[in-house]
């Protein structure tokens, strides 16, 4: 928020009286379409009522770009101190490459839920736009996400993809994921399927494979249990925790459908524990596709994002806010990557 208004009237005077940063009243005035219809509005009217003029001069100065892009991860649990998900690791080479093709350097730090993002990279003038990967819970990421917008913020964002005003986004189809791990699981004869993470409105993405799975099941005409379904946060102690507790609860399940290979890889090593066997007992399969997926015993079935894809476009989306064109959100396909976990027993 700009400062109390003095003298003759500045930028920093409508920013005080619109509730917006200073940066953002200089892309509103200047018709810059990453600020809200209604928010260029406030602006506007405020501008009128105190005669403000632009100084071309200054405003100049303000519009020249940094060619450079802010990548913010958001801290998830790791069993080291990384504090960063593999997946997103993978997509961090693809992000890189995306920006030397272009020219662009890129700055990369971690993102906290009350950091001011927009104050620290893009209002200070150390970046064009953010790009922001991870995010906790959705609930909360999703008043940060409104936040920003109204703060005429530029951002892409890796996450759970609606048509909505939810901002530049790119994502999987994550309900065609889990039918495509449905359908994988139920070719092999299994048919009582555990899934195993949070479905709730905190993690949108790990519901929809949930939702995916279901889907396969209830058109193969497979009876769906929800006390199948057990809550898992991304991590490998969650995943061993929720596979323990399905173990304990006496069920009977012959597949494991993870929302993640993390969650996967913990859930093996509760069933080995428990004396059950991959896959004879037991058919896992993940997703993400990590690096680690491959070197587990036996290696671990799952779906695979479009790291590729996901760097590129996130970049794009970011580049075309940037000029002010459109950047609609979209969803990259996945692809089933089939190892020994899922072998048919």
């Amino acid at each position: 928020m700009g400062r109390k208004p003095t003298g003759r009237p500045t930028s920093f005077d409508i920013a005080y009286l619109a509730g917006v940063s200073q940066p953002t009243v200089s892309r509103a005035l200047r018709g810059d379409k990453s600020v809200s219809a209604q928010t260029r509005a406030k602006i506007e009217q405020i501008a009128r009522d105190l005669k403000y003029t632009v100084d071309k001069n200054a405003s100049s100065l303000r519009s020249q770009r940094s060619n450079t892009i802010a990548l913010l991860f958001f801290e998830d649990p790791t069993t080291d101190d990384s504090m960063i998900n593999p997946f997103f690791l993978a997509m961090l080479g693809s992000i890189t490459r995306a920006c030397a093709n272009r020219g662009l350097d890129l700055l990369i730090s971690f993102q906290k839920m009350e950091d001011d993002w927009h104050v620290q990279y893009q209002d200070s003038h150390r970046a064009d736009g953010l790009i922001l990967l991870g995010y906790g819970d959705y609930q909360q990421y999703e008043e940060r996400l409104t936040q920003l917008r109204e703060q005429g913020t530029i951002f892409a964002r890796w996450g759970s993809v609606s048509f909505d005003d939810s901002g530049a986004t790119i994502g999987s189809d994550n309900i065609g994921a889990g039918r495509i791990a449905g359908e994988h699981l139920l070719s092999t004869g299994r048919e009582k399927i555990a899934f195993l993470g949070d479905t709730s409105e905190s993690c949108p993405e790990l519901a929809a494979r949930y939702r995916g799975l279901c889907q396969a099941m209830e058109e193969a005409e497979v009876a769906v249990d929800p006390e199948l379904q057990v809550e898992a946060i991304t991590s490998e102690a969650s995943g061993y925790d929720a596979a323990k507790r399905l173990i304990a609860s006496g069920k009977p399940f012959d597949a494991i459908f993870a929302a993640s290979d993390l969650i996967a890889i913990g859930a093996m090593r509760a069933l080995s524990e428990a004396g059950l066997k991959v896959p004879r007992d037991v058919a896992v399969m993940g997703f993400d596709d990590i690096p680690a997926a491959s070197l587990t015993t036996p290696a671990l079935t799952t779906v695979m994002q479009d790291i590729k894809g996901a760097g590129e476009g996130l970049v794009e989306l970011l580049q075309a806010q940037i000029k002010g064109e459109a950047s609609p959100p979209r969803r990259l396909p996945t692809q089933l990557i089939v190892r020994g976990s899922t072998a048919k027993s």
